[in-house]
This record gives C-alpha cells, sequence and structure tokens, in this order.
C-alpha cells in the first residue's frame, strides 16, 4: 500500500477562517504531508483571497472547495473527525488523544483505500476564535485532541494541521488492515436517517419548537455513533419512511 494513495481520501476542513496566513500556513502543512483537498466552510472572503499567494502551496488553494455548511462539506465522508482543546464546556462525543486517534485515522484510510464509492475521511479545524461550535461538532464521529498544556491549550490553526497530519502518516504500520467488506454509511446518508426520524419524532410529539436544535444534535450524534454500513442505512430510511407513510396514511 502506498501511503501517499492512502492519504487521497484525506480531506481537512476549515470552519470559518478568518486569518489569510493561518489558511495558507495550513495549505503549506497539507503539501508537506502530501493531503490536497482543503475544504472551507463560510471562509472570510478576504481572507481566503489573500491566502491563495501560500508559498508552495498554491495549488491546494487554488483546488480548494467552498461549503456553506459543515453538512455539505462532509457529505461523501464515512469517518468526520473534529479537533478541539480542553476547554470548559462539557463534550458529548468520545474524545480520543492525538496518537491513538491519529492511527485510527490512518487505519480508517487504509480501510477505505480502493472503494470505488463512499470512502474519505473529514478532519475538522474550528475558526481561530472559537473553535469548532457544538452544532459542528454534532457532524463528527468523534473528537480528538492535540496534547498540550493547560494553561495555553489552543495552537495556531497551521500548526494543528500540521501536527495532526504528522501524527496520522508517521506510523505507517498503524494503517496495515484488510479493507473493509461493505461500505461504511457516509455523513450524508446519516444525515437523512436524522431528518427522517426528526420528522417521526415531531410526529409523535416527542420535539418541542423550544428544544428543537438541541434534540436534532442528539439525533445527529447518536446516529454517528451508530456503526452503520451503507445497507444499515438504506434498512433504517426504509423502516422510518414506512412509519412517516403510515402516520400520513392515519390522518
Amino acid at each position: 500500500m502506498g501511503a501517499a494513495h492512502a492519504l487521497d481520501a484525506l480531506k481537512v476542513v476549515l470552519v470559518a477562517p478568518r486569518n489569510p496566513l493561518n489558511i495558507g500556513a495550513a495549505a503549506r502543512a497539507m503539501s508537506n504531508f502530501g493531503v490536497f483537498e482543503l475544504r472551507l466552510v463560510n471562509p472570510y472572503k478576504v481572507a481566503f483571497q489573500e491566502a491563495r499567494s501560500a508559498v508552495k502551496a498554491h495549488q491546494i488553494l487554488e483546488n480548494a472547495k467552498e461549503f456553506a455548511s459543515v453538512a455539505e462539506a462532509v457529505a461523501d465522508c464515512a469517518l468526520v473527525v473534529g479537533t478541539t482543546s480542553l476547554g470548559p464546556r462539557a463534550l458529548e462525543h468520545p474524545l480520543r488523544r492525538l496518537e491513538f486517534g491519529g492511527k485510527a485515522i490512518a487505519r480508517k484510510l487504509a480501510a477505505l483505500q480502493g472503494q470505488a464509492t463512499g470512502g474519505g475521511v473529514a478532519l475538522l479545524f474550528g475558526s481561530e476564535k472559537f473553535g469548532l461550535s457544538n452544532e459542528d461538532m454534532s457532524h463528527c464521529h468523534w473528537l480528538m485532541r492535540i496534547p498540550t498544556r493547560e494553561v495555553h491549550g489552543s495552537m495556531n490553526l497551521g500548526q494543528a494541521v500540521a501536527v495532526c497530519l504528522y501524527e496520522i502518516v508517521r506510523n505507517p504500520a498503524a494503517a496495515k488492515v484488510a479493507p473493509e467488506a461493505k461500505r461504511e454509511a457516509t455523513a450524508e446518508e446519516r444525515e437523512r436517517i436524522a431528518a427522517r426520524l426528526e420528522e417521526v419524532l415531531d410526529r409523535a410529539g416527542y420535539v418541542h419548537t423550544r428544544t428543537e436544535g438541541s434534540t436534532r444534535m442528539k439525533i445527529r450524534r447518536l446516529i454517528y455513533r451508530m456503526r452503520l454500513n451503507a445497507h444499515d442505512a438504506e434498512v433504517w430510511l426504509g423502516m422510518l419512511r414506512q412509519i412517516l407513510w403510515k402516520l400520513d396514511s392515519r390522518q
């Protein structure tokens, strides 16, 4: 297995970046480690335009894709990992230190290698000022943190991208696994299940207007924790469609 080929499935996603130097540094780090797909969610337009002159990384920035939401940016990915520092807020996701998370991502990339469809790992980095929001993290399967010291936990965006990518590529043995027999459900397929389940719960009176946003995130987190392959996702969608059809027919 060639490491460079396995890394083709890795997508670096910057959510609401605002500093052109940070965007350029992230692209430069990607070029250093052979990761070439950059996705940006609602970037500050001026910063993005300025960043395109990043040294030896202009091709990555020229080919970068912009998205209006995290859901759109990760729709084709089978694994979505968010990065976070240890802050005061309570986390609703499994949290892995970088050395363990990096190996898990490497194994996933190896397992996805050679699959024609439904492949991809998204590695999310939040804005320089606020990091990833709870809404952003609700799209993640799990979170990963760099073990920085508590009194100075956050890192520069470009540095964080570099450290995470280094950890993913530094141990080739971690990526020596057999390809997955069944394609895992993509984020887009999971989102469809979440939308149908929310509709069913809304009809049943479980969802209230004042808690609608938090309920949606809870549903999404629940579904992302399930190890669904593509076939399982279709079964779930079929069951939920049948429930909705029954509810409609009784009106």
